[in-house]
């Protein structure tokens, strides 16, 4: 447990070294570990390219055990904190994730709104309250888990709303206050937006990007103009190789 303690207390003062910190997102022990060949002091994996790795299904088509199968072979090839998407926390409660999600050597996990299970948004309290119990699970433990709280606001998959930026802001305040230690707020429309969703919360904000394209609210230089604290790249660094890798084997047909 020592090990995972210390990860979790430098992934989280990583959030707070004035810096952008930029997490690129891996799937497998190789990605994972060429990440960190390349310089970067911390991993993220995103649950849909390791799915895809997998050969399932994102949205919870792994089981937990799946999931953390494939996470427990990354943490053990690197050692740099690794931070990994938990989805809504595959219907699990939350002092059991915990004390999966560390076992597994996680320093910090991702944990959405979205149930997919039962195909539904979760209410604002409810997601703060398994927030809350996932953060009193790891301060029971003696671990600074870095809570990354997750809303799908923006998407309007489940439920639409009228004023999407409130409501994540919404969302994404109670998460704060029942100690998420970063807030997702996914697929942020434009830069305008972005600037008013930093400045109405108080933590680190998290937006995924193309390692190529930058993100809709930004290129990496925009983003780190408008103060965003963390990137990620999601899918998408495993989407941008693929034509890379259509381009490496075509001439051999």
């Amino acid at each position: 447990m020592s090990d995972v303690t210390a990860k979790a207390s430098e992934l989280l003062r990583l959030h707070h070294t004035g810096e952008t910190l930029v997490l690129p997102t891996a799937w497998d022990a190789w990605s994972a570990r060429t990440i960190v060949e390349a310089g970067f002091t911390a991993v993220s994996v995103g649950s849909h390219p390791l799915a895809d790795s997998r050969g399932q299904q994102d949205n919870e088509g792994m089981t937990l055990s799946d999931a953390l199968d494939s996470i427990r072979r990354i943490t053990a090839a690197v050692d740099v904190p690794v931070t990994a998407d938990m989805e809504s926390g595959y219907d699990t409660p939350a002092a059991e994730l915990v004390e999966r999600v560390l076992e597994a050597g996680v320093a910090g996990i991702n944990i959405e709104d979205t149930v997919h299970s039962q195909g539904r948004l979760r209410e604002v309290q409810e997601h703060a309250d398994y927030i809350g119990a996932i953060r009193a699970a790891a301060d029971e433990a003696g671990v600074e888990l870095v809570i990354n709280a997750r809303t799908d606001a923006f998407l309007g998959v489940h439920t639409t709303f009228e004023d999407p930026l409130a409501e994540a802001v919404r969302r994404l305040r109670a998460c704060e206050e029942a100690g998420a230690r970063c807030v997702y707020p996914v697929r942020i429309p434009d830069n305008a937006t972005l600037r008013s969703v930093l400045d109405q919360l108080s933590g680190p904000v998290n937006v995924t990007a193309h390692p190529i394209d930058g993100a809709m609210s930004g290129s990496l230089e925009e983003l780190r103009a408008a103060g965003v604290q963390r990137i990620t790249f999601g899918p998408l660094l495993m989407m941008a190789l693929t034509p890379k890798l259509t381009e490496l084997v075509t001439p051999w047909l």
